[in-house]
């Protein structure tokens, strides 16, 4: 790869901008100040820059804690999306929330720029199962319990696939959900049917990948690539 390239990638800048800071003597390769924007360079090689070392990302996978009353989806003329949380950061990528939340709902977005991982964790043949905190406006009971095990039939006659339903035993207004499936508001659809309403929805896994405790609403960070492995693992399952 070009040296330039390689330097944009990495830097998130334009390949003009690239090209100027190698002219300045700001990049490094193998020791060396490098002004050459066309010379090629490998994995093997070292560049730095500011004395720290550069990595060219083909993709990006970040872990997103997504507040309330923004919107799952990559723009929007009229409302703030998940994207525009981390755009000053990956100007030239083009992010997308792998999977959605309600707009009223938090918690676990999963943004990235590899659509083929995206696929693979939505498709529904292998569809990763995805964990929610929820509060409801009645107590849970045992029969919905066993009905999630069966599959909830929605008011449209939709089946949906068996799930799980976990109440708090000091709270029976707070329960687990871990889904199989992604159907529009299908929590939300599947308690109704029930007779229950949901007041609170927070995703806090992907697959294996749990929501970062340490993240606050609208804070992110990147994806280990233990956890981009556990999710690919996840899906092959």
């Amino acid at each position: 790869m070009r040296l330039d390239k390689y330097v944009a990638q990495a830097l998130q800048l334009s390949r003009s901008e690239a090209r100027s800071k190698i002219l300045r003597g700001g990049i490094w390769v193998n020791g060396q100040v490098c002004k050459k924007a066309d010379t090629n360079v490998t994995d093997k090689d070292e560049i730095t820059s500011g004395g720290e070392s550069l990595s060219q990302t083909q993709f990006v996978y970040l872990m997103l804690y997504k507040p309330e009353g923004v919107v799952s989806a990559s723009n929007d003329k009229r409302q703030v999306t998940v994207v525009d949380l981390v755009k000053s950061h990956f100007p030239r990528r083009n992010l997308f929330p792998a999977g959605r939340l309600d707009k009223t709902s938090t918690g676990f977005v999963l943004l990235t720029d590899d659509g083929a991982f995206a696929h693979q964790i939505l498709a529904p043949r292998r569809h990763v199962p995805k964990t929610y905190q929820v509060e409801l406006d009645t107590p849970a009971t045992q029969q919905m319990v066993e009905a999630f095990e069966k599959g909830v039939t929605l008011a449209d006659g939709q089946t949906m696939k068996p799930a799980q339903l976990v109440i708090q035993q000091d709270d029976p207004h707070q329960v687990e959900v871990v889904l199989h499936q992604g159907v529009y508001h299908q929590i939300k659809r599947m308690f109704g049917v029930l007779g229950a309403g949901v007041n609170r929805l927070h995703r806090t896994a992907i697959g294996p990948v749990e929501l970062d405790t340490g993240l606050q609403p609208g804070e992110w960070r990147a994806l280990t690539p233990q956890e981009v492995e556990q999710l690919r693992e996840s899906c092959q399952m």
